[in-house]
């Protein structure tokens, strides 16, 4: 595991290599710059929109119906395409755990 540092001035939050969002650790207006570490490397991505505390944001490009990763693990599937810089919650992104029509194999009856 690779060494952490403390960066005074990152205001949002990636835990994984594989993760396409960070989590904002502040309100973010629209045009505002937010900074996060990936891979040892301080990354930024400008906010196409207003983004609230806690919520995520695209810091790589997500197809439509792609898996949504974030602390490396799936949490949904973009709705939509999703550019870097675009806030992803409810409205580009479905759940797909428990549903058993958007599992891999399943026969259906």
């Amino acid at each position: 595991m690779g060494k952490l540092v403390y960066e005074q001035d990152i205001t949002s939050i990636v835990m994984s290599h594989q993760d396409n969002v960070a989590t904002s650790l502040k309100d973010v207006e629209e045009g505002e710059t937010l900074l996060y570490v990936i891979n040892g490397q301080k990354e930024a991505v400008e906010a196409k929109r207003s983004i609230p505390f806690g919520h995520k944001i695209a810091i790589k490009p997500i197809q439509r119906s792609a898996a949504v990763i974030k602390y490396g693990e799936v949490i949904g599937a973009a709705t939509m395409d999703i550019e870097p810089g675009e806030h992803v919650h409810v409205h580009n992104i479905e759940g797909i755990r428990g549903r058993g029509d958007k599992a891999e194999g399943e026969q259906k009856q």
